[in-house]
C-alpha cells in the first residue's frame, strides 16, 4: 500500500500522477486536485476546469479576472 502525500492515508488503491517530471502519490482525486490544481489568482479556489489565463496568471472564471484587472478575458463557450 502507498501513502497519500496530502493526507497520509495508506490506501490499496492509491495512484500516481506524473507532472513536470515529478511523481506524486494520492489516495483520491480530491487530494490530487488540492496538491496539483492551480489556484485562482483572485478568489483562491482550485481551478479544476478550464479557467482563464492572462499570461502565467490563472483565474477560475472571467468574472474573477475582471475583478482582478484583466477585462478582455472571456469564459470558454
Amino acid at each position: 500500500m502507498a501513502a497519500c502525500e496530502v493526507c497520509g492515508n495508506e490506501y490499496d488503491k492509491a495512484f500516481t500522477v506524473t507532472m513536470t517530471g515529478q511523481t506524486h502519490t494520492f489516495d483520491s482525486f480530491e487530494c490530487a486536485a488540492h496538491a496539483l490544481a492551480p489556484a485562482c489568482a483572485h478568489c483562491g479556489c482550485r481551478v479544476i476546469g478550464h479557467g482563464v489565463e492572462d499570461g502565467d496568471v490563472v483565474y477560475c472564471c472571467a468574472h474573477c479576472a475582471k475583478i482582478a484587472g484583466p477585462t478582455e478575458l472571456r469564459d470558454r463557450v
